[in-house]
């Protein structure tokens, strides 16, 4: 398994290796530790363990490439070994996100602090490595802003079993409708079968985060809720432009999950989150997903 670790401290080869050792549960005779620009031919690549330290500037000091090989019984993932290692070695440790933006990492303290920081690098040669924000303060971070990551959020893709049995129910029907000579169900890009299928997804996105207590960033971007709930506004409209068969099982999947939405939030007689989030009044008709709010309001949290 690779591990991909970055040090804000420099760290002496020889605490690299001790810390992997107890990491990984192995001797600390079958740790290699190794100069990234040193030279390859004294290199032992039979090591149950490898790793490879690379000097950066910036914000961090050392980039690790680390390797465990097969034989190496324990491997946690790469969250828990980056957290047994930064309380080894006494230094913060980064390690990349699953999100999509490049600068997206975890970084966690010594003590066990686990938070989302954004690493970014200079166009310099070598780069910079700069760790401009951090969601939660990190004391070897000081220059670190404390900010709330919305473009994590907007990245992150729960599971959506509804939209899946809407979209392989639709291609059931697009089949039979062919074998018939019918006409074609077009659910090409921009088709309202598209449209049904994307918007139905974003729905039931904001519904899985939700019930998740909005998991794993633990908040919700304000805006972000606003157009997952403009995403059901559309779906009334989208409806009108679709076969009867489709409607049908639109209309069951929107069932589903506006039933789900309603148990996961509480009225809003007062309309007081369609304001904060639209600045609209009360003085046009909206659906009552409008009139409902999560609780607590996931923006509003700490």
């Amino acid at each position: 398994m690779t591990y991909n670790l970055l040090t804000v401290d420099a760290v002496s080869p020889e605490s690299m290796a001790v810390a992997l050792a107890g990491c990984l549960g192995v001797a600390v005779s079958d740790v290699e530790v190794a100069d990234s620009d040193g030279d390859f031919e004294l290199r032992n690549w039979d090591a149950p363990v490898s790793c490879e330290y690379r000097g950066v500037r910036g914000d961090v000091a050392w980039s690790l490439d680390i390797y465990a090989q097969e034989q190496v019984s324990d491997q946690p993932l790469e969250p828990d070994l980056a957290a047994q290692f930064a309380k080894a070695v006494a230094t913060t440790v980064l390690f990349p996100a699953e999100e999509a933006p490049p600068s997206a990492y975890w970084a966690v303290t010594p003590e066990g602090l686990l938070t989302r920081a954004r690493l970014e690098l200079s166009a310099d040669e070598p780069p910079i490595y700069m760790i401009p924000a951090v969601e939660a303060p990190v004391p070897q971070l000081p220059r670190a802003a404390v900010v709330r990551f919305a473009e994590i959020v907007r990245e992150q893709r729960p599971d959506t079993p509804v939209a899946e049995d809407f979209t392989s129910s639709v291609e059931r029907v697009r089949r039979a409708a062919s074998e018939l000579s019918r006409l074609s169900l077009d659910d090409g890009v921009g088709s309202p079968i598209w449209s049904a299928r994307n918007k139905l997804v974003v729905w039931e996105r904001v519904i899985r985060q939700m019930e998740s207590g909005w998991a794993p960033s633990g908040w919700y971007p304000a805006d972000l809720y606003r157009e997952r709930l403009e995403a059901r506004d559309a779906l009334v409209g989208i409806s009108a432009h679709l076969p009867r068969e489709v409607t049908e099982l639109l209309d069951k999947a929107l069932e589903e999950l506006d039933r789900q939405f309603a148990a996961a939030t509480e009225e809003d007689p007062s309309g007081s989150l369609r304001r904060e989030l639209t600045g609209a009044s009360e003085q046009t008709s909206v659906g009552w997903w409008w009139h409902r709010r999560p609780v607590p309001v996931p923006w509003e949290q700490a």
